[in-house]
């Protein structure tokens, strides 16, 4: 069985990177004194939506990178696409924070995030028609 140890290092520091953007909005709540959901605070709408924004992309680009890595990627291509993702979350994150409009980390972030998603699955697309079609 291949140990995905280039993959346990972006899971672990994505986890990181989710915790303190956990902690952002657990630190808005007090400040704000909401309880649930998001009052009227913008603050707090903008750091939930970081965060949703991260549950909904990084855990499938997480399972693809676990994925090529188990079916025998390089570590180039790993690294390269872990760093890309971990790089792409920071941006998003500090331009969504820094804007709710359109900024260059923003459009980073996005940019990023989608590349990854793309590459990871041209690469395990590809690996599942060499393997089962060719």
């Amino acid at each position: 069985m291949i140990t995905p140890n280039i993959s346990i290092l972006y899971v672990s520091l994505l986890t990181l990177l989710l915790v303190i953007l956990s902690i952002r909005i657990i630190r808005l709540r007090w400040r704000d004194r909401v309880g649930l959901g998001t009052g009227d605070s913008q603050d707090l709408k903008v750091a939930v939506r970081i965060h949703g924004n991260f549950i909904e992309y990084v855990p499938l680009a997480l399972l693809m990178l676990v994925l090529m890595e188990m079916i025998g990627a390089s570590a180039t291509w790993l690294h390269g696409l872990g760093a890309l993702l971990l790089i792409a979350r920071v941006c998003h994150a500090i331009g969504l924070t820094k804007s709710v409009g359109v900024s260059w980390p923003r459009t980073v972030g996005v940019l990023g995030t989608f590349s990854m998603l793309i590459f990871s699955a041209g690469y395990l697309l590809g690996n599942f028609i060499a393997l089962n079609l060719l």
